[in-house]
């Protein structure tokens, strides 16, 4: 039997080792961390429960293809629901509205709200939705790394509509071109952020989030997010996969243009091939760190991170659901000191998520809790604790002000998450919680391949590589890996 090595058991290691078990491989996967799950984590302190890190999940069907993979029945083992609504929206000058799942009602509700026209806002959703059913065969489902693969069908269709697909203009560009008000522009910048990147900086190819998330619908697994890391876990188990936690890996064994192996914990594991799924510039970094770095791991810029506080609230809030935005008076102003200064923004755009909404075990009767997030730059040598504590004010008092309460009031429990912590915990480079940016008109050709150019065996899953961040995305990473390795052995 071939022997696969997975480094990583963040969501596109799982899956990898799933459609590696399922191929015939046994597979061993080396995680550092006590459990898997990567980013997507939660945390338990007193009576509360946290999802630490993604909040939403879209396309679900990508998660239910590994359990069909196996032969599994996948509602046995991952039950999702759509969130309605999806967001609550409060801008800076007292305007708000909800977001509703049904795509009419939200673009309803805000032209009542905020002036913006429906049917633009229509006739934008549709517009990339044609574009993704355009793009995502070529951009999301296959390596185009690979020469051989432009000459698929799917390839050549996506290169005669290339012209529409929108990555000669920033996403901002776009939207300002396209709606009237501040308030579309500024809700529609923000699935920028989504993979970490810049709205004024990152092409307007990536208004298909938008898409996925009012068009397609986001959707919460009853258990939260962590339920999505479990399911997958025990798939893998059942499908034989060994795990080993509390397990770093700290160099890749070789031979010539075969990789061997891995060394952790002074001890070698031999195998037929070798998956990563641990962030790319982190890995030629810390595991490879004599071989030249390829160009997409040099120098890029990071993308953004965050400082998280998860708070148990003693009190009830009926203003917010389960998704919350809180804009910043002035985004562009933001995104430059995000991006261009490497600080803190004076006015933060605050997103806060509380999964006790839909989910009443993970807070005690009464009270809720939030998951409260900042963007911030990644971590540059920034004084963090500093910052930390300045973030804190700051949040605390837009909070107060939004709301006229005094949140502080009713914190009975506390947790946090820097970019320093947020590396220590994922091996994210510099904590940045998407590896590049996708910020230049180019971004997407310019992200590490899913294989590697040295080595005939090695290859790479998760949001750092091939084709971005974000939990479809790793899911789609793995596929691709998946194909690859097909490929190799026929």
């Amino acid at each position: 039997m071939q022997k696969a090595i997975v480094i990583g058991a963040g969501i596109g290691g799982l899956a990898s080792a799933i459609r590696m078990a399922a191929k015939g491989f046994q597979v061993t996967v080396i995680e550092q961390a006590e459990k898997p799950g990567g980013k997507i984590g939660e945390f338990r302190q007193g009576a509360y429960r946290w999802d630490t890190g993604p909040s939403l999940l879209t396309l679900p069907e990508l998660a239910r293809e590994l359990f069909t993979l196996a032969g599994e029945n996948p509602d046995d083992y991952l039950q999702v629901e759509q969130i309605d609504p999806i967001c609550n929206y409060f801008y800076a000058d007292g305007t708000n509205f909800t977001a509703h799942a049904n795509v009419e009602d939200f673009a309803s509700e805000m032209e009542k709200k905020t002036g913006e026209p429906a049917l633009r806002i229509l006739k934008f959703l549709d517009k990339y939705r044609r574009l993704f059913e355009i793009a995502a065969p070529v951009f999301l489902f296959n390596s185009f790394h690979k020469i051989k693969n432009f000459n698929k069908p799917e390839f050549k269709r996506t290169l005669l509509h290339l012209h529409k697909l929108d990555a000669w203009l920033t996403m901002n560009s776009r939207n300002s071109k396209w709606f009237k008000t501040l308030y579309a522009r500024q809700l529609f910048n923000r699935y920028a952020t989504y993979n970490g990147s810049n709205p004024f900086e990152t092409p307007a190819t990536l208004n298909m989030i938008a898409h996925l998330e009012h068009n397609l619908g986001g959707f919460l697994p009853k258990k939260g997010m962590y339920q999505l890391v479990e399911s997958v876990y025990q798939l893998a188990l059942k499908l034989g996969v060994t795990f080993y936690f509390n397990s770093k890996v700290t160099r890749v064994l070789y031979e010539g243009k075969l990789v061997k192996g891995v060394e952790s914990n002074q001890q070698q594991w031999l195998a037929d091939l070798v998956i990563s799924n641990i962030d790319a510039t982190s890995f030629y970094h810390h595991i490879m760190p004599g071989f030249k770095k390829p160009n997409a791991v040099k120098n890029k810029p990071l993308s953004s991170s965050g400082i998280i506080f998860y708070w148990g609230i003693n009190k009830l809030s009926p203003k917010l659901g389960v998704h919350n935005i809180l804009f910043s008076e002035n985004y562009e102003a933001e995104f430059k000191a995000i991006f261009k200064e490497k600080k803190l923004y004076s006015d933060p755009t605050i997103y806060i998520y509380i999964s006790s909404k839909k989910i009443p075990g993970d807070a005690p009767t009464g009270s809720e809790n939030w998951f409260v997030m900042i963007n911030t730059p990644a971590d540059y040598g920034q004084d963090w604790e500093q910052l930390l504590a300045i973030a804190r004010q700051r949040v605390i008092s837009k909070i107060n002000k939004q709301f006229q309460i005094q949140i502080e009031n009713y914190i009975v429990s506390e947790h946090f998450a820097t970019p320093i912590t947020i590396e220590q915990k994922t091996g994210s480079w510099h904590g940045s919680l998407y590896g590049n940016a996708s910020n230049g008109l180019l971004s997407a050709f310019n992200r590490h391949a899913n294989f590697s150019r040295k080595f005939k065996n090695l290859y790479f899953v998760g949001g750092s590589v091939h084709p971005g961040g974000g939990i479809p995305l790793c899911l789609c990473s793995a596929k691709i890996v998946d194909e690859l390795i097909g490929d190799a052995q026929n």
